[in-house]
C-alpha cells in the first residue's frame, strides 16, 4: 500500500486529504475533482453554484436540483424545524446582512437585520421530491448550507474511497474531521483528533480524543468573528434577534459515525443551556460530545470520557 497526502484551499478553508491505498496517487487526484464539484454545487457564495440557482429565483419559480442538493437541503430544513435548533438553512439573507468570515464583514443596522428576519423561515423553503425542484417562497430569501456541506460532503469522499479499495484514509476539512480505516502512523491504529483550545492559536489543543471509523467536528465562537467598538461578534447566529447567540459556551464538539450528523448536532446545540445541551447529546443514539464554556469548564458525554486525554 501506498500512503499519499495533500492540501488545498477550498470551500474558503484548508482541506486536508490522506489515503492508503495501492492506486493513491489517482484517489488523490479523483478527490480533489469531486471537491470541485461538491463545491459548485453546495457554494453558498458563488453566483454560478447550483444552490444559487435557487437563491437567484427566490419568489419567482421552483428549480429543479441534483439529487444530492435536493437531499441535503430536505435534511437540513427537517432540522431546522426541529426543537429546540439554532440549525436553520434558511439563515442566507442574516449571514448576508453581516458578512462575517469575510473581508466586508460588519454589524448592520437594526432595520436590515429585521428585514433579514422576515426572509428566514424554514417553512417557506418547498420541496418537490417527485419533481425534484426547490422554491423559495418570498423574494429575497437563501439557502445557506455551511453548516451542513461540509460534513456531507466529507461522508461522500470517504464513501468514494472505501467503494475504490482504499485501505484507510482521512479528510479534513478546515477542522471538521472524517476518518476510515486504521491509522497506519499509530501502534493502536486509532486517530488521534485535537480539540482546539478557544483561547489560543489554531493547532493548540486542549485535549486529544481517539477515534476509529468516526467523524469529529467543532463549533466554536472564536473560529470567525467580527470586533466592532471593543465588542466582539461571532459567526453563529441566533433566528430570533438576529445576532450572534448569546452563549456560555466556547466551543462544542460532537463525535459520530457521520460528519453530517456531526455538523448537524453541533450547530443545534450551540448556545442552548450547558446542562440541557449535555442531556440532549446523552439522550440521542449515537453521538457523543465535549463542550468548552467560556470560563473553562469542560463537559464529556460519558461515551467518550475513555477515549478523551487531557493535555492541560
Amino acid at each position: 500500500m501506498t500512503l499519499k497526502s495533500h492540501s488545498l484551499r477550498l470551500m474558503g478553508t484548508k482541506i486536508d486529504l490522506l489515503i492508503d491505498s495501492d492506486n493513491a496517487e489517482k484517489l488523490i487526484n479523483d478527490c480533489i475533482d469531486l471537491l470541485h464539484l461538491y463545491n459548485k454545487r453546495f457554494s453558498a457564495n458563488d453566483e454560478t453554484s447550483e444552490l444559487m440557482a435557487v437563491n437567484l429565483n427566490a419568489g419567482i419559480k421552483p428549480i429543479k436540483v441534483h439529487p444530492e442538493l435536493l437531499d441535503l437541503i430536505a435534511l437540513g430544513k427537517k432540522h431546522s424545524l426541529g426543537k429546540p435548533s439554532h440549525l436553520n438553512i434558511a439563515i442566507g439573507p442574516l449571514v448576508n446582512a453581516w458578512r462575517i468570515g469575510f473581508s466586508d464583514a460588519h454589524v448592520p443596522e437594526h432595520s436590515t437585520i429585521q428585514n433579514a428576519l422576515t426572509l428566514i423561515d424554514p417553512h417557506h423553503i418547498q420541496i418537490n421530491p417527485h419533481e425534484g425542484t426547490v422554491l423559495l417562497v418570498k423574494k429575497g430569501m437563501r439557502i445557506d448550507l455551511g453548516a451542513i456541506a461540509k460534513g456531507y460532503i466529507a461522508d461522500r469522499i470517504i464513501d468514494y474511497l472505501k467503494s475504490q479499495g482504499a485501505t484507510s484514509a482521512m479528510i479534513n476539512l478546515g477542522g471538521n474531521v472524517l476518518v476510515y480505516g486504521p491509522n497506519q502512523k499509530r501502534s493502536d491504529a486509532k486517530w488521534y483528533i485535537g480539540i482546539q483550545h478557544p483561547e489560543l492559536e489554531r493547532g493548540q489543543n486542549l485535549g486529544i480524543i481517539k477515534i476509529e471509523n468516526q467523524s469529529v467536528v467543532t463549533s466554536g465562537i472564536y473560529e470567525r468573528k467580527l470586533v466592532h467598538n471593543g465588542h466582539t461578534y461571532h459567526h453563529i447566529f441566533d433566528s430570533d434577534t438576529g445576532y450572534p447567540i448569546d452563549t456560555e459556551m466556547a466551543s462544542i464538539t460532537i463525535v459520530a459515525d457521520l460528519s453530517v450528523d456531526c455538523e448537524i448536532w453541533t450547530t443545534k446545540l450551540f448556545g442552548l443551556p450547558i446542562v440541557e445541551a449535555m442531556m440532549m447529546i446523552e439522550s440521542t443514539p449515537d453521538i457523543e460530545g465535549i463542550i468548552i464554556t467560556q470560563d473553562h469548564r469542560i463537559a464529556i458525554s460519558k461515551g467518550l470520557t475513555s477515549r478523551y486525554q487531557s493535555l492541560y
